[in-house]
């Protein structure tokens, strides 16, 4: 038969021809299922020495029940270590060295700085009452302050661990997001429903944008050309273009057999391509994955209870989510588009930042 080979079995002489090879039974090993199997084999194989070598950064989760940062290995997938840290712990940042990690110790009123060399508090720095989330200029040299309580962003200078300047804005402040080539600030006002621009050479409000309800991130595009405003009430992420300062596109979303209600976006995360768009829609368990050109919803990833934070690894291979209720971050796989494996962490985990 083609392609198939032929080897004999174990020698035994024949009676009848006196001839040991003549009368050897044949053996088809060759088949074309064996063949199957086999490259089944070595594709698996194959695989196992191509697929993507485990990433190495190191994330860190601040849980603001139980007053902890959790750091995971990154390349395990593995909590290693719990933190003490300060009073409900929200947001937190890494320095423009990515060795310090600073942290919004909002019930105790302060920004802490956690070396993460030694992985202990070794500064507190001023920032107003409640801060809940900031953002870090790109020169690494100021952090701007959302303070919930007093309805102001505050300006902190880290070299010299002192207050700046405070700037009014809406109630309710919170999100932070700034732009990269740090001329702009946006602040979201949860109350006022507003996406306030802040000139940071003049410190003060240029532009308010009127966004849907209850607005809580704004995050930027790497090339600066928009900021996204995720509203948890109004159910939306608006998309505004940086120079009309206008709303280009209202994105909404319909999760099946999931109340509208639920749906609740916070966490926004952008490629630095802009290819592609991921945002937390809290209470619906799910993440939206979406087309960042067309604004289309591509789908949607069931992850943890009340997904709220959302944070690349650094390569942008890996999206790592907070989940408040379930008590665990959910590891989404960028290429693939699927939720890869969920980690427990400590009591309702907010912020989340990953370093190499």
């Amino acid at each position: 038969m083609p392609n198939e080979l032929i080897v004999s079995a174990p020698l035994r002489h024949s009676r009848e021809s006196g001839n040991p090879a003549a009368d050897r039974p044949k053996r088809r090993l060759w088949t074309p299922a064996f063949a199957a199997v086999t490259i089944t084999f070595l594709i698996g194989l194959a695989s196992l020495f191509l697929s993507p070598i485990a990433a190495a950064d190191t994330i860190y989760v601040s849980n603001e029940k139980d007053n902890t940062i959790t750091v995971v290995d990154g390349a395990k997938l593995e909590p290693v270590k719990t933190i003490p840290v300060g009073q409900r712990p929200r947001g937190i940042l890494l320095s423009k060295d990515a060795k310090s990690l600073y942290i919004c110790a909002s019930d105790s009123d302060h920004i802490e700085v956690l070396d993460l060399a030694s992985d202990k508090i070794v500064r507190t720095l001023p920032s107003g009452t409640d801060p809940e989330f900031f953002a870090l200029d790109p020169s690494g040299k100021l952090l701007y302050v959302a303070n919930e309580d007093d309805n102001l962003v505050t300006i902190v200078d880290l070299t010299r661990g002192a207050v700046l300047t405070e700037i009014p804005v809406g109630v309710e402040p919170e999100g932070m997001g700034v732009s990269p080539d740090g001329k702009f600030l946006v602040n979201t006002s949860e109350t006022t429903n507003m996406a306030h621009v802040i000139d940071t050479a003049e410190r003060k409000v240029v532009a308010n944008i009127l966004v849907d309800s209850r607005p809580r991130r704004a995050e930027w595009t790497a090339d600066g050309a928009q900021f996204w405003v995720s509203a948890e009430v109004g159910g939306t992420v608006s998309v505004i273009d940086v120079k009309k300062r206008q709303i280009v596109k209202r994105i909404t979303f319909a999760v099946p057999g999931v109340p509208t209600e639920a749906i609740q976006p916070v966490g926004i995360a952008i490629t630095k391509d802009r290819k592609l768009a991921f945002v937390a829609l809290g209470p619906a368990n799910r993440v939206a994955v979406i087309d960042a050109q067309s604004y289309e919803v591509l789908r949607y990833l069931l992850v943890g209870q009340r997904v709220w934070s959302l944070a690349f690894s650094p390569d942008q291979s890996r999206l790592y989510t907070t989940n408040g209720v379930s008590n665990d971050i959910s590891v989404i796989d960028v290429g693939a588009q699927k939720v890869v494996k969920s980690i427990p962490v400590g009591q309702s985990p907010w912020g989340v930042v990953s370093r190499p």
